[in-house]
């Protein structure tokens, strides 16, 4: 949901979009670094992709675990070091957003591949931004609470389980997919020009309850 919305978005703002979509194939075998290397040269990057395997502490598994880090940290760093070596080889400015979560910063019950794969994702980040910031490449994530995609109306449609959230939100209320949206353009544009290594809450002030 919030992919193809951030697509749809840079369309309409005149960008020329590539969009990939996450498959088994793609973390499997090169297809991914062969369609992005041939679809650049690149000036903004969008990493969106993640999986959510939710299971208690004591019953994660190895299979889990795998999945989870190869799409929400692998992948990440495998596109970004692509799209950041043209970047570099084109000589322009750059921006990179990485899409993280709320639960990087905050322990949440089921979620310890989660969370601690996000957690993994916010420190990325920040290395990225400091190496890549003398190639004038800035590197942020934006960290969203629960947010109302069709699978996020899905996940949080029972009223007990999503009142329990809620009430932790100051804002009472979850996102909505133009929240995000809106922050990864933001980020993206000349108007977040001197910043880099940042996450910007989008959580309606989660963290501060």
């Amino acid at each position: 949901g919030i992919g193809r919305a951030v697509a749809v978005a840079l369309g309409r703002a005149g960008a020329r979009v590539t969009a990939l979509s996450r498959t088994a194939a793609d973390l499997e075998s090169l297809a991914r670094e062969a369609a992005v290397g041939a679809a650049g040269p690149f000036e903004l990057l969008v990493n969106n992709a993640a999986v959510a395997e939710l299971q208690p502490f004591l019953e994660v598994t190895r299979s889990a675990l795998q999945r989870s880090l190869d799409v929400n940290f692998g992948a990440v760093l495998h596109v970004s070091q692509i799209v950041a070596r043209q970047m570099i080889a084109q000589g322009v400015p750059g921006a990179i957003v990485n899409v993280s979560s709320q639960a990087s910063k905050r322990a949440l019950r089921d979620h310890a591949v989660y969370c601690s794969t996000k957690s993994a994702l916010d420190m990325l980040s920040k290395v990225m931004a400091m190496e890549l910031g003398p190639h004038k490449i800035r590197v942020n994530t934006v960290n969203p609470t629960v947010v109302m995609t069709d699978m996020g109306r899905i996940n949080w449609s029972d009223p007990q389980k999503s009142a329990a959230m809620i009430n932790r939100i100051p804002l009472g209320k979850f996102a909505e997919v133009d929240d995000v949206v809106n922050s990864i353009l933001f980020l993206l544009s000349d108007k977040s020009a001197m910043t880099t290594g940042s996450s910007l809450m989008i959580d309606g002030g989660f963290l501060v309850s």
